[in-house]
């Protein structure tokens, strides 16, 4: 047999039917819907008269709306919430799910949490598996090996109704990281890096695998990271091959397989790894030991630098584009070319979002923080986990202890400050050191001014005020 890459191995084993004009058939394993795409397309299966086709391979969860303060009074009761149109989607995902009789983990359930943690961290995603959901950022599971993707809203109905899609093949690209990474160094600053060196447009067409030493050695939890901002670097999605790790990760969630369906799965999970001698139609290497910790100085996911750089002069940029795009993003933040990125000094804190609100990204950032206190000139700064899981392990572990002593608001689960649609919005003007995945104009609230960061420079970034060499505190 003609020696295939990963994505070629699940995407041949999830092939229904080839048509003639390249389209091909393809079997959805899992969907994940939350409340911001999906009212539209239950609403069209209940227009046209249809059911669900495969309920059981649906997970619901709300993330995006709901307020990451207390949810519940005193007395046991839910708290409305304030938003009209918030409270509506929350209320529309409720009666959809009960209609069409699909899996559910509501505002107040312990499980609830950010769609693409609680994925995973349910064992309802799984390597070699393909996943759905109306989110951009589904290209997060690529770090357990699943082939997954966000879609649109009409694909949402037509994986609800049929367990299928219509898609042409992506294109494969590999980035494979060669060498070890340098003290300091986390799985955030790794793809902001490659993302900054690939571009956002570097992977458009393409599904990247990562590879080499580095992922390899890499946990699962930084894995997902890597993958989840796979969509900032154009690409449909991302794949880390799944390992031992990945099967020690699953092993006994309540959605994985179990005792003989387990060691079935295990076996086949073995199978999904690139084949020597397969050919990537784009190979990108990097060295790892070049990486240090990064930030985005501009309003693109590709504006990096090192935190030991500078902002950068538009005119070095060779595309006129480039240029262009280089001094709107500096204007907007309000950025001098030839700043030292130590001296941007944040308002803002959030630790958070799909990219890094697991219990790995908690005790990474309370490491830099304990013993420490927010600094003065830092307003606001919250510490949100990624599911009522991840919350209660790191309250377990004292980690909310950690954050509230040094002045950082610990709360409940969701999406928060990655984006403006809910109650956690940076001020117009004010800097965010961020462990989101997007810096866009307004992402974070309209006239907010965003800075990526890993959960370590962002409490490093909190103890200082300004953007901070994690490396200078540890």
């Amino acid at each position: 047999m003609t020696a295939r890459t990963l994505y070629e191995k699940i995407w041949d084993d999830h092939v229904i039917e080839r048509r003639d004009d390249g389209t091909c058939l393809v079997f959805i394993d899992r969907h994940l819907v939350h409340e911001v795409t999906s009212p539209q397309a239950f609403e069209a299966l209940r227009l046209a008269g249809r059911k669900v086709r495969r309920p059981e391979l649906t997970l619901a969860v709300p993330d995006h709306n709901v307020p990451t303060t207390p949810r519940l009074s005193e007395d046991g009761t839910r708290i409305p919430i304030e938003d009209p149109q918030s409270a509506q989607q929350l209320a529309a995902l409720e009666k959809n799910v009960e209609e069409f009789g699909i899996r559910y983990f509501g505002a107040t359930a312990r499980e609830q949490g950010i769609v693409h943690v609680v994925g995973p961290e349910q064992g309802f995603s799984l390597p070699g598996t393909t996943i759905v959901c109306g989110d951009s950022h589904t290209a997060c599971h690529g770090g357990i090996g699943a082939l997954a993707f966000g879609i649109g809203t009409s694909e949402v109905e037509h994986v609800l109704a049929t367990q299928t899609l219509l898609l042409k093949p992506s294109k494969t690209m590999e980035v494979r990281l060669e060498g070890a990474m340098s003290a300091g160094v986390t799985p955030k600053d790794l793809i902001l890096h490659i993302i900054g060196v690939i571009g956002t447009a570097g992977g458009t067409g393409h599904v990247i695998e990562y590879r080499g030493q580095v992922f390899e050695e890499m946990s699962v939890e930084g894995r997902l990271t890597v993958s989840n901002m796979s969509i900032e670097g154009g690409a449909r999605a991302g794949l880390i091959a799944s390992d031992e790790k990945t099967f020690a990760y699953l092993k006994g969630r309540q959605f994985a397989p179990q005792g003989a369906d387990w060691d079935a799965a295990v076996e086949y999970w073995r199978t999904l790894r690139t084949d020597e001698g397969a050919q990537f139609d784009k190979s990108v290497a990097i060295n790892a030991a070049d990486i240090a910790p990064t930030v985005t100085w501009g309003t693109s996911p590709e504006d990096t630098v090192a935190i030991t750089g500078s902002i950068p002069d538009p005119s070095s940029f060779a595309d006129p584009s480039k240029q262009a795009a280089a001094r709107a993003s500096l204007d907007y933040m309000g950025l001098t070319p030839g700043t030292p990125m130590r001296e941007v000094e944040v308002q803002n804190i959030f630790i958070g979002s799909c990219t890094n609100s697991r219990i790995e990204d908690l005790r990474a950032a309370a490491d830099v923080l304990r013993g420490r206190k927010k600094a003065d000139n830092v307003k606001w700064a919250i510490v949100v986990p990624g599911s009522g899981l991840v919350k209660e392990q790191a309250e377990a572990e004292g980690l909310d202890t950690v954050f509230t002593e040094a002045g950082l608001e610990w709360r409940e689960p969701g999406c928060s400050a990655c984006l403006g649609m809910n109650p956690d919005k940076v001020p117009a003007g004010e800097r965010c050191a961020s462990t989101s995945n997007r810096n866009f104009v307004g992402r974070q609230g309209p006239g907010s001014r965003t800075h990526l960061v890993s959960p370590a420079m962002a409490a490093a970034a909190a103890v200082t005020g300004r953007l901070t060499d994690v490396r200078e505190l540890t």
